[in-house]
Parts: structure tokens; C-alpha cells; sequence
């Protein structure tokens, strides 16, 4: 019943009940009253009618939930239906809005009791004036302007609504308004900020009234990235700023304000205006923070006003030299404040907030880029390109002076800044022992992000500040570590940081210094690691030094001693179980094995045998106390060396000694399974024979070919097992339905089969091209692991055994062209029954299933084309369904195998065939995933498609029609006609709201720029962002091929300069003889 009346909005609605149906949604009532009022007021708010009310019902309610609802509903029909409304309704509107401001901002009490409702009825009227402003509303200014001098709290709001205005037009104004409204909004801001100008300033020098005077600065803030620049430098504004800065109470805002004017940049006309606003800046600032004050504890033991001015003044001084730090460098005077502000800006980078850092270091990384550039360009002309002609002919001019004189005059606070960034060095991805919120010293369980980001800044300044003064750099590393070893500076964090920065600036420096630099270092960390007593602090050394010797390959070739030595120790932390250590030193072992494999298997200078074959004798000690995953790591690693090993004899003998313990392991297994079959049954025996697999697949991804003896000596006897578990399996999903599958026993059984798969696949990949291996190999496998694929349950089938199938195709190209009619009689239907049922079902098998098909397409066409046609629609099909799939790798592979596919049908002699029965289903399904807004990522691939669709009608390369004559009623004299007409007609029906000119303009685009792909892809861009669904949204993956360009361009100017790509991360073929 109530209800109903509401509903009714032929009369003055009942406010008292509105009122009750509010105070019902916001929770007073039970769960069924509060659904029943969201329905009520969501059809009241849908009401096109309902609008009307809005007057009656502010006028008549002292409940501001209700208001508020009420404003909810002018807001929806000012932002969409204001200009539809009729002239006296929009007066009428506004009027009301204006007067109820002025009414409760005219005196105090009313002001601060409504003061969350003004603040509503103020974005109101801002929404009001976007419509109205400035061609239907002339006077609105200046009418603001005289309200506001008729009293303090009128004054007071009406510089929140000039905020809010300022805010509307210049922050927010993208995709709310059109290009020519914000510019028009824009100009007559600017035509009437005279007004504006001299209110702010005669608040600022007549007001007494605290919160008047910090909304006029608040104002003046929004206001001062835009104004025209006469109002800041041509007026008292910047000195009644720099006036107000002392007062605690305006000091935060007369200081955002200071910055916007910092910020700004427009040549040279106002530089005597910043020398002196930054001297007068700094003689204040002393009086406030007076020099040699410790802010980083100012900051921890500040109120929040004091932290945030600590952060205010951080933006402030980056903002300036970002700008200007130029000007400050013309005189002795000049440079002595620059030089001041620079201290300050070093004392407030150690200040202990995320925030602050950030926006310290992003500055500190910008200037020290710039001094490295000058400093290079001058020591290396040949490295400045274009530029060092000007250069050569600049240094008789005294430039070169001039970037001596500068780097000189910078020297102090590089020094100081080389001091910080040792001391703050952020945490590296390598780095996996961390202190923990309670201060123990754990293993990090997960990567961040944001540490990461900063390292890789830091990492970067810090090499720059490297290479203006290695000297510099290396002394003070090496006084900080002394001081780590005597105890004076020693705690976790002080040695992390340190040897984190050692790290960081690995390749540097010139080799000769690397040495001598390095030498010192790693003697220390291993004496420190030798007197410092407690777990923690062990792990802690042990984790920095694994980090550090990781960072530095070369300086390991070069010094057998070391290597030695290090390896050993790593060795040593193998046995160490704090938690992270182990994993650290297996990862630390890999890496340096990878880049120093040689210097093993040589025999050194007062040595009986190599490393290796000592390394081997004493390894089952080695590894006593590592984890199956850890074991794994070191057996890649040994393998490593192994491979490194020329002679053909000794490679093979090391490799049996290293197999030696898992294949008496495995050999017992097998021997007790020919006595009882049921042995292989038992959990820890299964589990047993999973480790083993595993072992030999990390040993044959690293040894490749020369891992041939040690998978002959296993394989037949592993197919047997893998056929074993495989009947275990369906016999117990058979017997159990199917929660057996996921069992533990069956998922260990099923784990010791894709191991099985992934050991072989990683053999024949890694192997090199031998024929022989392929016929060795596959054949004994069809029955046992394509065979029974087929006869599995959906359930049981590996996914595995596709990829390992897309390898071998891969891997023996053509030679394979007779067996893929056995591979697709096992594979194809069983598999594609499995995942065609639905989008989400055996997602691994999916993306394998599509990899092998491509494999298949490249290197065995021949194949493809033998299949019955219905054989080749359902091929065809299951593509289209992959592309379709919003799972980004797996709309990728189908793509690709869709282009692979056009590409070889187009050549073959079935193109008229093939083309006649798929091309415009093609085109049609790429249109659709092209335009859906769902398949962004796969843009650059849908464009070649529809560039080699394109390319094809119009070669001469079809020879029949594409169109079927009997359901065409008038012919084509061409392919090139029928295809432009029918993409036009399915792109015109796809976008009702294009025009056909406009659909029909950009068709005709597609035939011109089809031989350009860059021009073809920009076309198909712009059509996607014209077309509506587009316009609104995050297009990012369209430039995603530009944006991997930038990257690589990056990444080409960062290998110039020594260092900046760590030597651990170059895939150099180091040749460590």
C-alpha cells in the first residue's frame, strides 16, 4: 500500500514515508524491509517523472539520507537530460540551487551544521554550470564573486565551488564532456580568473578567519597549474605565499601551491622570479627545519600534518630541480642554496615511508642520468652519435670546462647520495631469506612487486653514480663492510643492503678494479661468516654471499682459487637447514655452473683430477641433507659440467657415476617388481620411482644429446612401468567412478606417467637433430603411450603425451609425415570430444591438443590434406573454437595455427577447394573476435589474418568463384567485388550505429593498404576506436607490438652502458677455456 503511494507521482509526494523508506534501506529495518526499499527507490530514481519532486522534497525532509537521495536523482537528470528540459524548468532549477547555497552558508552555525549537504548541492550546481556556463549563464563569476564579499562562510564556499569547477574542467573533464566543451569551459576560466584573482588575494591579505584563509589557499591550488602566468609572477601572489609558508596552520597548503608554481615550465622569461622565491624558500625553511636536524626521526615522532609536510616539501624541491635546477647554478650565491636544498632532499630520501622514497628516488634517478650522459658523451664522443660533432667543436668553447665545473659542483651530494642508496638498497628477486614482522630470518614465500620495481631504479642510479666515481663507490663500500666485520655498523639490514648494492653494480667497473675490488670483498663475507656466531646471522652472510658471488661470473672464470672455494661453500650451505639457505645455494650453484661449467671438468694447475670427478667421488656426502626438489637442482647442475666435457670416454664415465645412486635404486625396483608385479604398488615405492624419473629429467635437461646411455639404459623397462600404471589407473577409476581420479594413489600414479612424458619430451628436445634417435625411440612408444590414450578414460588421458607428440613432430619435421595418420586415429576425435563440450573442461589438454596440431600443419601438411573432408571441417572448427576463447594462450596458438594452415593451403593444389568452403566463415570469426572487445591481446594476429584474406582475393591466386551460384541471385564479375560487398553488408549489420559511408569508406581502406602491414593495422585500429564499444575503454593491447619495440629500443641503449645489464643476465657464450 505504501508502496503504491509512493509510486504515485501525480501529487506531492509523501515525505514522511519517503523518509521511512530510507532509514529501511540504510539498515534500521530486517533483511526483507531493506530489500523491499532498494526496490522502491531504485523504481522512483528510474522515473523520468520523479525529478519534479526534488524541490518539494528538500524543502520538506530533515533527514540528509533523503536528501541526498533526492540530489541523487537531479544529478541523473542534470548529467543526461538537462538541455532536453524545457527553459523554465532549468531557471526554475537553478535558481532553487543557488539560493538554498547562499541560505545556509550565510551564517556560521547553519554553514558547519549542513556542512556535508552544501558540499552536495555545491557539486550540483558545478554539474548545472557545465551545461549552462558560460553561454546561458554570462554573469556567473562575477555574480560568485559579489556573494562572496558579502560574507565570510558565503566566501568561504564559494571557493569550494571554484575548486570543485576547476577540478571538473581540468582534472576529470576526459570522457565526460567533448573536446570542444572543455576547451570552451577553458577559455572562459581563464577570460574570467581577473575576478577571481583579486578575491583570493584580498581574502589572503584582508581575512583573519583560519578556515576562509585555507580554502582560498586550497582554491588557489586547483587553481595554479592553468592560470596565465602574469597572475603568479606579475603580482603579490608568490610573496603572500612564501608570507603565509611559516604558520603552522597554512604552512602544508601555502606549500602544495609553492610546488604547482615549481612544477611549471615555459622557457626562460620568469627565472630571476624562481632564483628569488627559492632563496627567500630556503632562508624560511630554515627557521622551520633548521639545517643538520635528523628528519627521518623528525618524521617517525611527527603528528600527521608534520609527516605530510615532510612529504609536501620532498615534491616541492623535486619539482623545482626538476624544472629549474638550471638557474640555480648561475652564481656562488645560487649554488649555495642549491647545494642546501640538495641536503635536505638527501635527508628526507632516509626517511622510513614508502611514499616519500618513491618520489626522492625518482628524482635522484633523473639527475643522475643526466650528469652521466654529459660525463659520457665528454669522455666517449664516439657514444654521443650526432651529437659529438657539436660536442668536439663545443669543447674549444669551454663546454667541456662547463661539464667538469658542473660534475665538480656535484661531487658532494653524488657522494652522499652513493651513501644512501648503499644504505637503502632494495631487496633482489634472487634474494629468497627475509627478516620477517617478528624478526626472525625466514624464506620468502612471496615475491614483491614493488621492492622488485625499486631495485631495478635504484639498481640503475646506482650504476650511473658508479661510473661518475668508481673510486667514490668503492671506498665506500668497502669502509662499510669493515665496519660490518668490527662489529660498529653490524645488523641484518645494514648487511643486506650493502652487499645487495655490491651486487647490483656488477660489469661496472673496468675489470683490472673489478678484481682487486672483488678479492677484498669476498674475503671479508667469508671471515665474517667464519667469527659470526648464531643460525640467524649464518644464514643471513651465507645468503649475501651466495648473492654476490652470483652477480659476479666473469671475476669467477678468471679466478680458479675463488671458484674453488666459493663452490665449496656453497657446498657447505647445503647442509645448512635454516630455512631458505639450501635452495639459495642450489639456485646460487646452478647459476654460476651455467656460466663457469668448463673450469670444471679441466684438470687445474696442482691438481690430480678435475673438480668434477672429485665432486662426483664425495657427492652422495654433498647432498645428504637437500630435499628431492634441491637434489634435482644440484643433478642439473653436475650435468652442466658433464656437458662441458670434450672427450666423448670421460663424459660417458662421469655421467654413469652420477647416475649411479638413482639407477641402483632403479634397478633393485625393477629386479624386485620381475619377482611380484604387486611391489610397484606400494606408495613409498611409486614415490620412489617418481624421484628418479625426476632426477633424470634434470640431468637430460642440461646434458641433452650425451644424456643418450644413461635414458637407453632405462627406457624400455620405464615403458613398461608407465604401461602398468596406466591399466592401474583406468582399472581403479573404473572400479572407484570418478572421485577415484582424484585419489592420492591415482594422482601418484598419474605423476610417474607425465614424468615418464616429460623425461622423453625433454630428451628429444634438448637432443640434437639425430634421425637415428627418432627411430630408436618413437616407434616402441606408439602402443604403450598413443595407444593407450586412446583407450583411456577422458579422465586418465595425460595431456602430456600431445606436447610430447607436437616435440617429436617439431623436433623430426617430415620424416614423421607416416605416422601422424596412427597419431590422429589415437588423438584427434577422443581429444576434441573432450574439450569442445564447454570453455572450461581439460584446459591443458586444450592448449596442447592446438600445439600439436600446428606442429602438424607446419611439418607434415602433406598429412592434413589425406583427411576426409569431415575430418578436415572438424580441424577447421576446433580452430575457430580456439581462437574464440577468451584464454589468452590459447586464442594465440589457434590463431597461429589458423595462419599456418591459410599459409600452406594457399600454396598447395586444394586452394580454390579449401578457400570456396572456408573464407568467409574465416573472415566473419575474425571480424567477431576483432570487434568483441573481449580478444584485445590477439589484435596483432587478427590483423594478419585478415591481411593474408585480403592479399588472397586480390593475387589472382583463386581461380573460381567464392560465392556459390546457386544462392547468389546475380553473379560477381570478380572475388575481389563479392568480398567487398559482403564484408561491408556484415560489417554495416554488426555496427547499426556506423554509417554505410562510413563502413564502406573503411572496407575500401582494408583493399588499399592491404600490402602495408603497418598501414592495414593502423586502419583496423581506428575503425575499432571509432566504433563505439571501443571508445571508453583501456586499449592498451592495441599497441601492445609498439609497446615491445620501446622495450627493445630500451634495452639496446642499456647495453651501451657497462653494467646496466647485469653479467649474470647476458646469454654470452662465455667461453671459460
Amino acid at each position: 500500500m505504501a508502496a503504491e503511494k509512493l509510486r504515485d507521482l501525480s501529487q506531492p509526494i509523501d515525505v514522511p514515508l519517503l523518509d521511512a523508506t530510507v532509514a529501511a534501506f540504510y539498515g534500521t529495518g530486517s533483511k526483507e524491509e531493506r530489500t523491499a526499499a532498494d526496490q522502491i527507490l531504485r523504481e522512483l530514481q528510474n522515473n523520468p517523472d520523479m525529478w519534479l519532486q526534488v524541490v518539494h522534497i528538500l524543502q520538506s525532509t530533515q533527514n540528509l539520507n533523503t536528501k541526498f537521495f533526492a540530489l541523487q536523482v537531479l544529478e541523473g537528470v542534470i548529467k543526461y537530460r538537462w538541455n532536453a528540459l524545457p527553459a523554465e524548468q532549468r531557471d526554475g532549477m537553478k535558481n532553487y540551487i543557488s539560493e538554498v547555497i547562499v541560505q545556509l552558508s550565510s551564517n556560521e552555525a547553519s554553514f558547519r551544521r549542513e556542512r556535508l549537504y552544501v558540499n552536495k548541492l555545491n557539486v550540483i550546481l558545478v554539474q548545472i554550470l557545465k551545461h549552462e556556463w558560460p553561454a546561458r549563464w554570462q554573469s556567473f563569476v562575477p555574480d560568485l564573486v559579489s556573494a562572496a564579499k558579502t560574507s565570510e562562510t558565503i566566501c568561504e564556499n564559494c571557493m569550494a565551488i571554484l575548486k570543485l569547477l576547476s577540478e571538473e574542467v581540468f582534472d576529470f573533464s576526459r570522457g565526460e564532456m567533448t573536446q570542444q566543451k572543455i576547451k570552451e569551459l577553458k577559455q572562459s576560466l581563464n577570460s574570467e580568473f581577473q575576478l577571481v584573482h583579486e578575491l583570493c588575494l584580498y581574502v589572503l591579505s584582508a581575512s583573519q578567519r583560519t578556515e576562509l584563509i585555507r580554502a582560498t589557499l586550497s582554491t588557489l591550488h586547483a587553481f595554479l597549474s592553468w592560470i596565465p602566468l602574469g597572475y603568479i609572477f606579475e603580482s603579490p601572489l608568490l610573496e603572500t605565499l612564501l608570507n603565509f609558508f611559516p604558520a603552522a596552520s597554512y604552512r602544508n597548503l601555502s606549500l602544495q601551491c609553492l610546488t604547482e608554481v615549481a612544477a611549471l615550465q615555459f622557457g626562460e622569461f620568469y627565472d630571476m622570479q624562481y632564483v628569488k622565491m627559492f632563496t627567500v624558500f630556503m632562508v624560511q625553511l630554515q627557521s622551520i627545519l633548521p639545517p643538520g636536524t635528523n628528519i627521518p626521526d623528525a618524521f617517525t615522532n611527527g603528528s600527521g600534518e608534520e609527516q605530510a609536510f615532510i612529504q609536501n616539501l620532498a615534491l616541492f624541491f623535486t619539482s623545482f630541480f626538476k624544472a629549474h635546477i638550471r638557474v640555480l647554478e648561475s652564481t656562488a650565491e645560487n649554488r649555495a642554496a642549491l647545494l642546501m636544498g640538495l641536503e635536505y632532499l638527501i635527508g628526507i630520501s632516509y626517511v622510513e615511508d614508502t611514499e616519500v622514497f618513491k618520489v626522492c628516488l625518482d628524482y635522484w634517478n633523473i639527475l643522475v642520468l643526466e650528469l652521466f650522459e654529459a660525463h659520457r658523451n665528454m669522455e666517449n664522443p664516439a657514444t654521443a652519435g650526432v651529437m659529438s660533432l657539436q660536442m668536439l667543436s663545443g669543447m674549444v668553447d669551454g663546454l667541456g670546462s662547463q661539464i667538469l665545473q658542473r660534475r665538480h659542483l656535484y661531487a658532494g651530494p653524488m657522494s652522499k647520495l652513493r651513501g644512501l642508496m648503499i644504505s637503502r638498497m632494495a631487496k633482489p628477486e634472487e634474494v629468497l631469506i627475509v627478516e620477517d614482522e617478528n624478526g626472525n630470518i625466514v624464506r620468502e614465500t612471496m615475491k614483491d612487486n614493488d621492492v622488485l620495481n625499486q631495485y631495478k631504479i635504484m639498481r640503475e642510479t646506482l650504476i650511473y653514480l658508479a661510473h661518475l666515481d668508481h673510486e667514490d663507490t668503492e671506498q665506500q663500500m668497502l669502509k662499510k663492510l669493515s665496519k660490518q666485520l668490527n662489529g660498529e655498523d653490524w645488523s641484518w639490514n645494514n648487511l643486506n643492503t650493502l652487499c645487495w648494492a655490491i651486487g647490483s653494480i656488477s660489469g661496472s667497473m673496468m675489470e683490472e678494479q673489478e678484481n682487486r675490488f672483488l678479492v677484498m670483498v669476498i674475503r671479508d663475507l667469508l671471515n665474517l661468516c667464519e667469527i659470526t656466531k648464531g643460525k640467524d646471522n649464518k644464514a643471513v652472510i651465507a645468503s649475501n654471499i651466495m648473492y654476490v658471488v652470483g652477480q659476479y661470473p666473469k671475476f669467477l672464470r678468471a679466478h680458479w682459487k675463488f671458484l674453488k672455494t666459493v663452490v665449496n661453500k656453497l657446498f657447505e650451505f647445503m647442509h645448512e637447514t635454516h630455512p631458505g639457505v639450501q635452495d639459495m645455494a642450489c639456485d646460487t650453484f646452478l647459476k654460476i655452473v651455467q656460466k663457469c661449467k668448463r673450469k670444471f671438468v679441466i684438470t687445474q694447475v696442482g691438481e690430480n683430477e678435475s673438480f668434477v670427478s672429485e665432486l662426483l667421488t664425495g657427492l652422495p656426502a654433498t647432498i645428504a641433507d637437500l630435499e628431492p626438489h634441491q637434489i634435482h637442482s644440484f643433478y642439473e647442475s653436475v650435468g652442466h659440467m658433464i656437458q662441458a666435457e670434450s672427450d666423448p670416454q670421460k663424459r660417458d664415465e662421469y655421467l654413469q657415476r652420477l647416475m649411479e645412486l638413482p639407477n641402483r635404486k632403479w634397478a633393485e625396483i625393477i629386479g624386485q617388481a620381475r619377482v611380484s608385479v604387486d611391489y610397484l604398488k606400494d606408495q613409498d615405492v611409486i614415490r620412489t620411482v617418481l624421484n628418479i624419473l625426476q632426477t633424470n629429467t634434470s640431468v637430460a635437461s642440461s646434458l641433452g644429446t650425451c644424456f643418450l646411455p644413461q635414458i637407453s639404459l632405462i627406457f624400455l623397462d620405464m615403458l613398461n612401468v608407465y604401461r602398468m600404471y596406466s591399466e592401474l589407473i583406468s582399472s581403479s577409476i573404473a572400479e572407484g567412478g570418478p572421485f577415484a581420479s582424484k585419489s592420492s594413489f591415482v594422482k601418484l600414479l598419474r605423476s610417474v606417467k607425465r614424468e615418464t612424458l616429460k623425461l622423453i619430451d625433454t630428451f628429444l628436445d634438448k637432443a640434437e637433430d639425430q634421425p637415428q634417435i627418432g627411430k630408436q625411440f618413437v616407434p616402441p612408444m606408439m602402443d604403450p603411450v598413443l595407444g593407450d590414450y586412446g583407450r583411456n578414460l577422458p579422465d586418465a588421458r595425460e595431456s602430456e603425451v600431445l606436447s610430447l607428440f607436437a616435440t617429436i613432430i617439431n623436433k623430426y619435421k617430415s620424416v614423421m609425415i607416416e605416422d601422424v595418420p596412427r597419431i590422429f586415429e589415437a588423438i584427434f576425435e577422443c581429444t576434441l570430444e573432450m574439450i569442445t563440450r564447454n570453455f572450461e573442461d581439460y584446459p591443458e589438454h586444450r592448449l596442447k591438443f592446438f600445439s600439436l596440431l600446428r606442429a602438424i600443419a607446419t611439418h607434415c601438411f602433406p598429412a592434413l590434406i589425406c583427411l576426409s573432408s569431415q575430418q578436415l571441417k572438424l580441424v577447421m572448427d576446433s580452430i575457430i573454437w580456439a581462437f574464440r576463447h577468451t584464454e589468452r594462450n590459447i586464442a594465440e596458438t589457434g590463431l597461429n595455427l589458423l595462419h599456418e594452415m591459410l599459409k600452406q593451403f594457399q600454396e598447395s593444389e586444394f586452394c580454390n577447394q579449401f578457400y570456396r568452403t572456408y573464407f568467409l566463415t574465416i573472415e566473419q570469426e575474425i571480424f567477431a573476435v576483432l570487434t568483441d572487445t573481449f580478444h584485445k591481446p590477439g589484435f596483432k594476429l587478427h590483423v594478419i589474418v585478415l591481411q593474408h584474406l585480403f592479399c588472397l582475393v586480390d593475387s589472382g591466386k583463386l581461380t573460381e568463384p567464392l560465392w556459390d551460384p546457386s544462392t547468389v541471385p546475380y553473379p560477381c564479375p570478380n572475388n575481389t567485388v563479392f568480398v567487398r560487398e559482403y564484408t561491408i553488408k556484415l560489417l554495416s549489420s554488426s555496427f547499426p550505429n556506423m554509417t554505410t559511408a562510413e563502413v564502406t569508406h573503411f572496407v575500401g581502406g582494408l583493399f588499399e593498404s592491404r600490402n602495408d602491414l603497418s598501414s592495414f593495422k593502423d586502419h583496423l585500429r581506428d575503425f575499432l576506436v571509432q566504433s563505439k564499444e571501443f571508445s571508453a575503454q583501456d586499449n592498451k593491447d592495441l599497441y601492445a607490438e609498439e609497446a615491445a619495440a620501446q622495450r627493445e629500443r630500451e634495452r639496446q641503449r642499456m647495453l651501451t652502458i657497462p653494467g646496466l645489464i647485469a653479467p649474470s643476465e647476458l646469454q654470452d657464450e662465455m667461453v671459460d677455456s
